[in-house]
C-alpha cells in the first residue's frame, strides 16, 4: 500500500474522528460562548491542545514515530473538514515549528536532530522563528552576512536579523549563515541556535499597526554545537528556498479570513452601510466590488483545494509564489473593503467610542500591508514564477 493511502475506509475514519470530536472538544469552545470568564477559556484551549497533540492529529500527516498523525493526505483531509463542521481549529498550526521547520526538518535533517524537535514541535512545546533577513539582505537574501565560524568542536555565530517575527518569545530559531566569504549562494549554511544560547539578544520592532510582532535579534559570539548543521557545509540555500515554499504554502484549511469576529464581511456590510428595499446592500457600487472579492475568495479557497489534492507526498511547489501573491492581495483587499464598510467607525485607534470589533479591523488592515513582502516580497514571487514556471529567461542574467 502506498504511504498516501488511507489504512481504513474513509467513511469509517470520518465517524472515528467525529466521536472523537464529540468527546473532547470542549464544550466551552464548541459553543464560542465568549461570555466564559477567562480562566475557563484558557482551561479549555489547554485541553483541547493536550487532546489534538495527544493523537498527533496537530500535525496530521507527519510520521507516527515523531508524534505525528502518521495519517493518509485523504485521512488528514477528513479531519480537517470534521473538525470545520464543529468549529474547531487547530491550536499550533500557525507556529512557525508546524508550518515551516517541521517539513524541512522531516526532508533534510539527521534522525538525531528530528528525534531532538520533531515530537517537541507536534506537542506545542517549542516555539521557533526564523533568522533569514538582514539589515543588508531582504529581498536579496543571499547576500546576508552573518558569520558562522568553525572552531573544531563548535560553530561561533556573529551578525544581526532583522524582522524576526517572535524572536523575543521563541526557544529556537531556524538561520541562515555564512559559512564561505567568497561564494555568494554556495556560502550559506542552514543552523538551528538555541536562543537562551548566551550572546543572543531579540529586540521588539513597534510597528505601524501598534503590535510588535517582529524583532531585530543579534547573536555575539554564540558558539552552536556543530551538531545543529542541517544538511551540508555550505549547502544552506537549497534547504533555505526549500522552507520558503512551505511557508508560502496556504493549505485549503488556512484560507484568508472572510470574517472579523466571526462576522463575514457581507454580513457587516448590512449593519453599517443598509439595505434597499429589496434586501439588498444599499451602496450600488459596494456591493459590485464585494461581490467580485468574495468571488475573488472562492476562487482562491478552490484553487487552494485543488493545489493540495495535486501535491500528493511531494509537498508544494514553485506554485506557492503564485497562491502567495493571490493569497496577499484578496486579504488586502478584503482588509481596504472592511475599513471603507466601517465608515467612521474605522476610523480609530482606540478608545470607548469604539467597538473591539472596530479596532481590531484598523489593525489588521495596517498590518496587512506586510504580506505582499514577508516570505518573499510580491517582486521576487513575480521572479520566481517568471522563471521557475514560466521558463522566461532571468532579465538579470540576460542584461549582462
Amino acid at each position: 500500500m502506498a504511504a498516501n493511502e488511507p489504512e481504513q475506509p474513509l467513511e469509517t475514519f470520518r465517524a472515528e474522528v467525529r466521536a472523537w470530536l464529540e468527546q473532547d472538544y470542549p464544550r466551552t469552545l464548541r459553543t464560542g460562548d465568549n461570555g466564559s470568564d477567562a480562566p475557563a477559556l484558557a482551561e479549555a484551549r489547554k485541553a483541547w491542545t493536550k487532546a489534538i497533540c495527544g493523537r498527533g492529529w496537530a500535525t496530521p500527516s507527519w510520521p507516527k514515530e515523531y508524534g505525528g498523525g502518521g495519517l493518509s493526505l485523504a485521512e488528514a483531509d477528513v479531519l480537517r473538514e470534521e473538525m470545520r463542521r464543529i468549529g474547531a481549529g487547530n491550536p499550533i498550526a500557525g507556529g512557525m515549528g508546524v508550518r515551516m521547520l517541521g517539513p524541512t526538518l522531516l526532508e533534510y535533517g539527521t534522525e538525531a536532530q528530528k528525534l531532538e524537535h520533531i515530537p517537541r514541535i507536534t506537542r506545542g512545546e517549542s516555539r521557533w522563528c526564523q533568522g533569514y533577513s538582514e539589515p543588508g539582505a531582504g529581498s536579496d537574501l543571499a547576500s546576508l552576512q552573518t558569520r558562522c565560524e568553525d572552531k573544531g568542536d563548535h560553530f561561533l555565530v556573529n551578525g544581526q536579523k532583522i524582522w524576526t517575527s517572535g524572536a523575543n518569545f521563541a526557544d529556537w530559531c531556524f538561520c541562515l549563515v555564512r559559512t564561505d566569504t567568497t561564494r555568494k549562494h554556495e556560502g550559506i549554511s542552514f543552523l538551528l541556535i538555541d536562543m537562551k544560547s548566551p550572546g543572543v539578544e531579540a529586540r521588539p520592532i513597534q510597528l505601524i499597526s501598534g503590535n510588535s510582532p517582529f524583532c531585530e535579534t543579534f547573536f555575539r559570539d554564540v558558539k552552536v554545537p556543530k551538531a545543529n548543521l542541517v544538511g551540508e557545509i555550505n549547502r544552506g540555500w537549497t534547504i533555505g528556498k526549500r522552507l520558503l515554499q512551505f511557508e508560502r504554502q496556504r493549505g485549503e484549511d488556512r484560507p484568508p479570513a472572510n470574517n472579523i469576529e466571526g462576522r463575514p464581511v457581507q454580513v457587516m456590510a448590512k449593519q453599517y452601510v443598509g439595505v434597499d428595499d429589496s434586501g439588498a446592500l444599499a451602496d450600488g457600487d459596494l456591493r459590485s466590488r464585494l461581490t467580485n472579492h468574495l468571488m475573488e475568495m472562492r476562487a482562491l479557497v478552490l484553487t487552494l483545494k485543488r493545489v493540495s489534492d495535486m501535491r500528493g507526498v511531494n509537498g508544494p511547489s514553485t506554485t506557492t509564489s503564485i497562491l502567495k501573491n493571490v493569497s496577499s492581495k484578496v486579504s488586502q483587499d478584503r482588509a481596504e473593503l472592511v475599513v471603507e464598510i466601517l465608515g467612521a467607525d474605522g476610523l480609530g485607534w482606540d478608545g470607548e467610542t469604539f467597538t473591539k470589533e472596530e479596532l481590531g479591523a484598523v489593525r489588521q488592515w495596517l498590518s496587512g500591508k506586510a504580506t505582499t513582502i514577508y516570505a518573499g516580497s510580491w517582486e521576487v514571487q513575480y521572479n520566481i514564477i517568471s522563471k521557475r514556471i514560466l521558463g522566461l529567461p532571468d532579465p538579470i542574467s540576460s542584461a549582462s
